[in-house]
């Protein structure tokens, strides 16, 4: 049977012999690096949204899972159409002109019953 070699680790280039990369980018001076530092007495941190950890009360929870939900959900239409109302005059005008439209299919209904199908 046939022996193999043992291949040699491979070593990495002493800090020597590695030739750095000189950067060929162009730097605009307008903007400058910030560097930010957020440890005790350095830069301010940012301000974060902590809504979703506060413990709302009671009368307000429902109101604000509503607008979230009806942010993230398209609305049925079921639904939808109880969020718009009609004013006093509107709503007595489209019931005066739907009175007799309804009186007249009513009638219809009858007529057709009387006859039978066919």
């Amino acid at each position: 049977m046939l022996k193999r070699k043992a291949k040699g680790k491979k070593v990495t280039p002493g800090p020597t012999m590695v030739k750095k990369q000189e950067a060929n980018g162009v730097v605009n001076a307008l903007f400058e690096k910030r560097p930010k530092n957020f440890g005790i007495s350095q830069s301010m941190q940012p301000q974060r949204d902590l809504t979703c950890f506060v413990k709302w009360p009671l009368f307000i929870r429902p109101r604000w899972l509503r607008a979230v939900l009806y942010k993230l959900l398209s609305v049925p239409s079921a639904m939808n159409q109880l969020t718009q109302a009609l004013d006093c005059q509107t709503a007595s005008y489209s019931a005066a002109w739907a009175g007799p439209q309804m009186q007249t299919r009513d009638q219809a209904r009858e007529v057709a019953e009387t006859v039978g199908p066919g």
